[in-house]
Formats: C-alpha cells, sequence, structure tokens
C-alpha cells in the first residue's frame, strides 16, 4: 500500500464533492459577473486574475481583486461590492440547466448512490443549493457543505469537515474531489483522501489525479485505493 495511506488508514465509506469545476462549470459564470462589477468600478480585471480565484471565498475574491488594483476600500465597501457580483452572477444562474453537468459527473453520482456511499457537497459557494436544484441533483447529496455552512473557507478544511461530520463519517472515511489548488489543501489538511481534477500545476498534489471528470470514474478511483474498499 502507497505510504501516503499508512497513517490515514480506513475504509472509503462517503465521498465529498466540489461544486465548480467539479460537478458543473460556473466558472464562466463568476468569471463574467466579476469583470461586469470590474468594469463598474473601472478596475482592471482579466482571466489571469480570474484563475487565482478559483475555490475561493467571495470575500477573499473581491480582496484579492482589490489588491490587484491597489486600491484603498474599506471592509463594508468589499462587502457592499461582493454582493453586488453576487447578485449579478445569481441572476446568471437561471440559464443552468440539467445538461451542465460537467461530463461524467452524473454517472459517477448515480453509480454511488446504487453502492451504498453517503455523499456530501463541500463548496465555497453561498450559491450551492440554486446550482443543485437547477441542475435536479439535490437528491443525490446526503450533506450540503458550502459558504453557508462554516465561517473559514479553502484552504481551511472546515467545509469538508463540517460535510464528515453530518454525514456521521471520519475524514480518513471520505474520498474529496477537487479542481482547485486551496481545495485540495483544504482536503490534505483535513485528513482526507484526495482526488484532483485538472492540470497538475495546479492539483498535482491531490493523492489521485486525472485532466476531467469524465476519466474520474468510480472504477478508477477504487482501483487506485484498492484495500480501502469493502
Amino acid at each position: 500500500m502507497p505510504k501516503i495511506f499508512e497513517a490515514r488508514l480506513g475504509m472509503i465509506k462517503g465521498f465529498i464533492f466540489d461544486l465548480d469545476g467539479v460537478i458543473t462549470d460556473t466558472a464562466e459564470l463568476h468569471y463574467l459577473a466579476w469583470n461586469t462589477l470590474a468594469e463598474q468600478m473601472s478596475w482592471k480585471f482579466d482571466r489571469t486574475v480570474n484563475e487565482r480565484l478559483r475555490g475561493v471565498s467571495r470575500m477573499d475574491s473581491i480582496r484579492i481583486i482589490q489588491q490587484h488594483n491597489n486600491t484603498e476600500r474599506t471592509e463594508d465597501e468589499l462587502i457592499e461590492l461582493a454582493a453586488l457580483k453576487n447578485e449579478i452572477y445569481v441572476d446568471s444562474l437561471d440559464q443552468i440547466s440539467p445538461n451542465d453537468f460537467l461530463p461524467g459527473a452524473l454517472e459517477l453520482l448515480k453509480k454511488l448512490k446504487s453502492q451504498g456511499f453517503k455523499i456530501a457537497l463541500g463548496s465555497a459557494s453561498k450559491n450551492s443549493q440554486k446550482v443543485l436544484r437547477q441542475l435536479n441533483a439535490l437528491e443525490y447529496f446526503d450533506v450540503i457543505g458550502d459558504g453557508n455552512s462554516v465561517a473559514k473557507s479553502k484552504p481551511a478544511p472546515d467545509v469538508f469537515l463540517f460535510a464528515a461530520e453530518k454525514l456521521k463519517l471520519k475524514p480518513e472515511e471520505c474520498v474529496v474531489y477537487e479542481d482547485a489548488e486551496a481545495g485540495v489543501d483544504a482536503a490534505k489538511t483535513g485528513g482526507f483522501y484526495t482526488v484532483g481534477i485538472g492540470p497538475s500545476n495546479r492539483v498535482g498534489h491531490a493523492d489521485l489525479r486525472f485532466e476531467s471528470m469524465g476519466e474520474a470514474t468510480f472504477e478508477s478511483v477504487k482501483s487506485f485505493f484498492d484495500d480501502l474498499f469493502l
């Protein structure tokens, strides 16, 4: 058995999924919302800056953009700007439909459900329930852990620890699917097994990495973690 498993050996009983970039991809909607806000503020914003926001909370995101523009704002002003961005973003969520699952995500959720595994969401988003409703995906999740559940966002492990606790599982009994560096960091800090979705320079430090959700099948994960499944 690989050494990375030795200190946290436990049978896998649950799966915890990030939302954006794992279940569906609302990244473009987030980018457009931030870009609209930046235009209104006459701030500089591009996709390079946007990449730094991946897996980061709304308030931390607005601070990154503020720092990028070397501008001073009070905390109340930042809260107001973050709320405005969220209004722009939430308005765009109405266009999401069950056709917007990332390839392989729905099939994986169905497989896990049929196999009797517990399933939770572990997302920084405060709009996760809206997104899951638009996808008709709420039925697949036993627990919703999101930006409304905990005070500290990723890379703190709190949202994953919250999800595991609600599932009545230990971290070493759960596999976390993440597409963000901060998310993998959070899961590893919390003692979870990790599956990274995306390029190696972003999630290569996960226990197991795939380029896409389509590759990250239950069979592939089970084969890698081997003896951790009954």
